[in-house]
């Protein structure tokens, strides 16, 4: 991953906190006592490159704004990882190759593949394809959610 970035990882501790919604995911993301973001995506659950739509919204009082979501929406998760970060650029488009070290869960790798303006998202799969390739991912190992679906047992997974 690091050849493939062209310089080394990052190391992140993130605590995702996720609220319920009426569609997709909503999620508070916090990094540290004074920097998160707020982030709404929806992706369908199956295994294999699959299109993401998403919106973040930084925040400056991640804390605050975790108790005022979970008083009006309710909390139905809480995922802690700590995640090592590289990125590559290949094709026009972005790669986020994430180390994840879950809580409860385990490792994982995770490939996100950030389309740049107006790129076909068929092009983006074949991106993901080649590093699947490269970090010797198999079909058998994808799987078919997100990592608070498999910590709350929703009926996903390998």
């Amino acid at each position: 991953a690091g050849r493939m970035a062209g310089s080394d990882a990052t190391m992140l501790e993130q605590v995702d906190t996720f609220f319920h919604a009426p569609a997709g995911h909503l999620k508070l993301r916090q990094f540290a006592h004074d920097r998160g973001e707020l982030i709404y995506y929806e992706r369908p659950d199956q295994p294999g490159p699959k299109l993401s739509e998403y919106s973040i919204t930084p925040s400056n009082h991640p804390r605050s704004l975790c108790e005022t979501l979970a008083q009006a929406l309710g909390i139905s998760g809480e995922v802690r990882k700590r995640r090592w970060l590289f990125i590559a650029r290949e094709g026009g488009a972005h790669t986020r190759i994430h180390f994840d070290e879950v809580k409860g869960l385990g490792r994982f790798i995770e490939l996100e593949v950030v389309l740049a303006p107006g790129q076909d998202p068929e092009e983006g799969g074949k991106i993901a394809e080649r590093f699947c390739t490269a970090l010797d991912i198999r079909d058998e190992d994808l799987i078919d959610c997100a990592y608070v679906d498999l910590l709350t047992a929703h009926g996903c997974g390998p």
